[in-house]
């Protein structure tokens, strides 16, 4: 993740780096949801039943904290589908793991509000735009108003909790400035804007993905609204995800606008190093698989048949090996890429995707020959 609000305001003010001591953990603990979403990278639906007991999660979190997981982020199909769910956010808690739900809002209501803000650090909704395209996107008439229904009540606790979740693809595209208008007008502390990665439903319908020219307009405006909000004081948190480019293109830009300050931002992106997969970003799915991202082609291992600790630390296994050197060693443009401390490659992910080789460049850079040679 990007968190490009965040840098901007840190930098700028002279700040500590909001350093991440530790590494994250999506966890997909059920397959089932109540929606159909196009991108879905798991292809979720509700008849999926769980694989993972209450007891192999339970069994599995000290493993995770013992191992440097201080975040877990909750996420399925869709996650309050599981009755345990609570139970096992509250052992998070105890260990010390920070937790973050990812849901559709759809299962949160006045009976559990207060009981979501009581457990999560943080909630994020995803909303695909426009009712018409949230709706069609969602593939449930009516999902656009129940899910800004569960944004609006849990932002009237007035605890700054909640943001939004937002896929940037062609059938999105053109409600990006209508999220943000959104934000704007709901007091909506934090906008998370996703890039497509072709894993699941998303690379069923890879022909959704934007072209690179859409991609470079889109981020282009993404940065205009963080500089915007920074600027007049706007308290809304901007992030964006699975592309990591971003930051090269906000580092140019930066540049010019506070040009004294561009090299200790230059320094803050290296240490941030791009691309987190298999170092300190890990997803365990519904099955008990262990991948490098939720979107990776390859398993490094199993929660229910391994020990966490070898899958992870003892016995990485050649491929986590490789992902963990920074920079990796990438093939294309990223090997004449003078700014790939930064970003480490992007996805790969999509690369495997497309060119069916882990280790070829991004595919959806969208950076100029011009960038990559120097910002």
């Amino acid at each position: 993740m990007f968190r490009l609000s965040n840098l901007l305001k840190s930098v700028t003010e002279g700040k500590e780096a909001r350093v991440l001591d530790g590494s994250i953990a999506i966890w997909n603990f059920t397959n089932r949801c109540n929606l159909s979403c196009m991108h879905c990278y798991s292809r979720a639906d509700l008849d999926s039943n769980d694989t993972l007991s209450t007891e192999d999660i339970m069994n599995t979190l000290p493993k995770l904290k013992a191992n440097g997981v201080k975040f877990i982020i909750f996420s399925g199909g869709e996650p309050l589908t599981r009755k345990d769910l609570f139970d096992i956010a509250e052992r998070c808690r105890e260990l010390g793991i920070i937790t973050y739900l990812s849901t559709n809002g759809l299962y949160v209501g006045h009976k559990n509000a207060q009981k979501i803000l009581d457990t999560f650090n943080y909630v994020g909704i995803s909303i695909d735009g426009s009712e018409k395209t949230h709706d069609r996107f969602r593939g449930l008439p009516g999902s656009f108003a129940m899910s800004m229904d569960a944004v609006r009540l849990l932002n009237s606790y007035g605890k700054s909790k909640v943001g939004i979740r937002f896929t940037v693809t062609k059938e999105t595209y053109d409600d990006l400035k209508f999220i943000f208008e959104l934000a704007e007008k709901e007091n909506i502390p934090k906008i998370y804007i996703s890039h497509l990665v072709y894993s699941g439903r998303g690379l069923d319908n890879l022909e959704m993905d934007l072209t690179k020219a859409q991609r470079r307009e889109a981020v282009e405006f993404i940065l205009d609204k963080a500089f915007e909000y920074h600027e007049t004081g706007r308290e809304i948190e901007i992030v964006t995800g699975n592309m990591e480019q971003d930051a090269i293109l906000f580092l140019e830009r930066f540049g010019q606008k506070y040009p004294d300050l561009k090299e200790k931002m230059r320094q803050r992106l290296v240490e941030w190093g791009g691309n987190s997969a298999g170092r300190k970003l890990l997803n365990i799915d519904s099955e008990g698989n262990v991948k490098p991202d939720p979107f990776f082609p390859q398993y490094i291992g199993n929660i229910l048949h391994q020990d966490f600790s070898d899958i992870w630390t003892n016995e990485p296994t050649p491929l986590l090996q490789k992902l963990r050197e920074h920079p990796r060693k990438i093939s294309g443009k990223c090997s004449v890429c003078d700014e790939i401390t930064i970003c480490n490659g992007g996805s790969r992910s999509r690369a495997y995707a497309i060119y069916g080789d882990m280790w070829a460049e991004d595919p959806s850079c969208y950076l100029t020959t011009e960038e990559i040679k120097g910002v």
